[in-house]
């Protein structure tokens, strides 16, 4: 079974075309208009080892956050559709990333109940042209939309493109991680017999 979706978005604030394959090989092609932003959403694909395809046109004369949001929108629609009843799958992932200075920590449960816990400071209003707010934001949009309950934790760093980098690498790698398919597991990880 291939696990793939592909979706599309357009409002009068963003236009949205993306696709992913859980099963991929971590290859991607992503143009936001936001350069941090991209260079982020490289290293979530790289590092959870998923393809991700994404073309965003949005309203960046206003400022980054539509763009953002509304990617991160896409993008948790689309985790959701490939993973359809999530037969085999791990569920939970875990993963603690070191970038120098930076250490963090995500948590995540693709249990089909939205939540966000975000604990993270950063020290300034931008990383090159990104509100570093808008992290937040992009991880409340994938969490809500794809149905994941996730936690994000930096316990320290100073700088603020390490902790961004560290959030997003850890985020992959826990995704990697509860996304893979365990053929112990007959059905869904869970008592009640469905992960929605």
């Amino acid at each position: 079974m291939q696990r793939i979706s592909e979706v599309k978005r357009k409002t009068k604030e963003t236009e949205i075309k993306l696709s992913i394959n859980i099963d991929g090989k971590g290859e991607g092609r992503i143009a936001t208009g936001v350069g941090f932003f991209d260079h982020m959403l490289d290293l979530f694909t790289k590092h959870s080892l998923m393809d991700l395809d994404i073309e965003a046109v949005g309203d960046l004369q206003v400022d980054a956050h539509h763009t953002l949001e509304d990617v991160g929108i896409v993008l948790g629609q689309a985790i959701k559709e490939a993973l359809g009843e999530k037969k085999s799958i791990k569920r939970y992932g875990v993963s603690y990333v070191p970038m120098d200075e930076a250490l963090a920590m995500v948590a995540l449960d693709l249990s089909g109940r939205p939540y966000l816990v975000f604990d993270s400071r950063f020290t300034s209003d931008r990383i090159g042209e990104m509100e570093t707010e808008l992290v937040e934001e992009f991880m409340r949009a994938v969490a809500f939309n794809a149905g994941m309950n996730l936690h994000i934790k930096v316990f320290y760093g100073s700088n603020n493109h390490h902790i961004a980098e560290a959030i997003f690498k850890a985020f992959a790698r826990a995704f990697d991680e509860a996304t893979r398919i365990d053929d112990r597991i007959e059905g869904v990880m869970s008592t009640k017999g469905s992960l929605s």
